[in-house]
């Protein structure tokens, strides 16, 4: 038994939790998975735990991974929240249900932005087609319609340019509740991440820029440029108080607009997130090892960028000429063992380099998958 070692359980077996089990594994822990099948990406790097197919209320295999586990994370947002709470009662879970409390629902999120004094879009809450009707004379158009719960990738969203697109736009959501939100003129989109473990110790990555096609991430620049001193530390305020108001401890991503006035919060991420895969390669201690640091009582490590440039890419749809990409130098490919399948992704390719010249270059060669 090495000194830090922990049975670290995960809720999902997707790509997060690989990429986890990965990171936690040099320190000594162990994993084990809850997940729909044997197939997940996560599967084969520790024990998985897989509901009953035969059984509309199988227990026994979630039983097990708590009985496995000394503390428990998650990947998704969408986790049950009363099934962490009820987890909790036996096994510590991180972060806690407060957190997926917040996270999981628009509507919540953007009430404790406001509560926090964090500036986001002016918005309105929908359940119906009346009360949409009503909203966007409020909020006034261009505006974005999203369901309050689970959409990611762009779905679930709806942007209403015209009055016309209304009853469309009700329909396209599936008629559920759901969040207007007065649309945001940007300059660009930035996300910051920042990790906290249970002793109240903070640590921030810097900024870094998004770029999304068809509401999937495709491209990542970290850290951001030309962002001032005071823009960091304004995003690194509001991940304070946002950390400190929900107890969390692990891992936060905040998606950000940064825009004339100053920075927009757009919604957070109570996980290690896509925007933070740059990091693997591209910081002194990865999204990945400071989250298992975090839930596992560990000092958290430095988050400083190792060089002065780095860039991550995301693999959507098909693998692409991977070998072409192994070529390069300072490019490190992450496969996700995931079969190919239209807007889904596959993996992501980290690029570093010593010059804004030099990464551009690498960019360039590597365009077939920015495509």
């Amino acid at each position: 038994m090495t000194p830090f070692s922990r049975r670290i359980g995960v809720l999902g077996a997707g790509q997060l939790g690989r990429m986890l089990a990965m990171a936690g594994y040099p320190l000594g822990h162990k994993f084990g998975f809850y997940g729909l099948n044997h197939d997940e990406p996560a599967a084969l790097l520790g024990q998985m735990h897989t509901p009953d197919a035969q059984s509309a209320d199988d227990t026994a295999s979630l039983d097990d991974l708590v009985a496995f586990a000394d503390v428990i994370t998650f990947e998704s947002e969408n986790t049950s929240v009363e099934l962490v709470k009820q987890i909790s009662q036996t096994t510590q879970v991180y972060p806690s249900a407060t957190s997926l409390y917040y996270a999981q629902d628009r509507g919540r999120e953007k009430a404790l932005f406001n509560q926090l004094a964090i500036p986001c879009a002016p918005y309105a809450l929908v359940n119906s087609l009346a009360e949409l009707d009503t909203a966007v004379t409020t909020i006034g158009l261009p505006a974005v319609l999203k369901t309050t719960t689970e959409g990611y990738d762009g779905k679930g969203q709806f942007v209403i340019k015209q009055p016309e697109q209304i009853h469309q736009a009700w329909l396209s959501i599936g008629e559920r509740p759901a969040i207007l939100e007065g649309f945001v003129h940007f300059k660009r989109e930035l996300s910051i991440i920042a990790v906290r473990n249970a002793h109240n110790e903070h640590v921030y990555y810097p900024l870094v820029e998004n770029q999304h096609r068809d509401g999937i991430l495709r491209l990542t620049l970290a850290p951001a440029q030309a962002i001032a001193p005071q823009i960091q530390a304004q995003a690194e305020g509001y991940m304070q108080a946002l950390l400190d108001k929900m107890d969390h401890v692990g891992v936060l991503t905040l998606e950000l607009f940064e825009t004339e006035a100053g920075l927009v919060a757009n919604e957070m991420a109570p996980r290690v997130h896509n925007s933070g895969h740059w990091t693997m390669e591209g910081a002194q201690t990865s999204q990945f090892e400071n989250h298992i640091r975090a839930i596992s009582g560990l000092p958290l490590g430095a988050t400083a960028p190792r060089q002065a440039f780095a860039a991550m890419i995301n693999i959507i749809g098909e693998h692409g000429d991977i070998a072409s990409a192994l070529k390069l130098p300072n490019v490190h490919v992450h496969l996700y063992d995931k079969a190919e399948r239209p807007g889904r992704k596959l993996g992501h390719i980290n690029v570093l380099a010593d010059s804004q010249d030099a990464l551009n270059h690498t960019l360039e060669q590597l365009q077939g998958w920015l495509n």
